[in-house]
């Protein structure tokens, strides 16, 4: 716990674990609030200890009202995503339901379901990101009658003991 300061008639005191590492965005209110209290002549450490935010936070957001005059969050670069967190959580719950379906068929069941137009590359990297890694089923070959009877009789012959032909069966 950092120590208690007091500033006029609050008291802040905050847990580390709350003021390190990134987060959701600041709300409107919030930096409204920052902006107040900095047009109040309030210093960036009283602003930070009163709304229990990082210093460098509260630097970052009257520096860019001084410069752009706003708060508001501007657009990022970038492509969006095709998926939402909805259309993630229905493809772990189609995966997770049947494992054995195709790309392509979980992009069309997608489609139908709830209208997502998304392509089978993107369906197979959404599911790499969840730790769903598609894999080939084992190719087992074809014994006929005659192999199986060849392979029991060198079991019979290189295997002694009652235990080990029994090991040497097919099934």
């Amino acid at each position: 716990m950092y120590k208690s300061k007091h500033l006029g008639m609050q008291t802040a005191s905050t847990n580390i674990c709350e003021r390190m590492g990134r987060s959701q965005e600041l709300s409107e209110f919030k930096r409204g609030t920052m902006i107040g209290c900095h047009l109040c002549n309030k210093s960036i450490h009283e602003i930070s200890l009163l709304l229990n935010i990082p210093q460098s936070t509260a630097s970052g957001i009257i520096t860019k009202w001084k410069y752009l005059g706003t708060t508001a969050t501007q657009p990022r670069s970038g492509r969006p995503h095709k998926m939402t967190e909805q259309g993630q959580r229905m493809l772990k719950c189609t995966v997770r339901r049947s494992r054995h379906l195709s790309a392509e068929s979980i992009a069309k069941d997608l489609q139908t379901s709830c209208g997502l137009q998304i392509s089978t590359t993107t369906v197979r990297r959404e599911l790499h990101g969840m730790g769903f890694h598609g894999q080939a089923v084992a190719c087992k070959p074809y014994i006929t009658k005659c192999s199986a009877k060849r392979q029991m009789q060198w079991c019979k012959a290189h295997h002694t003991g009652h235990r080990a032909v029994e090991t040497c069966s097919l099934q």
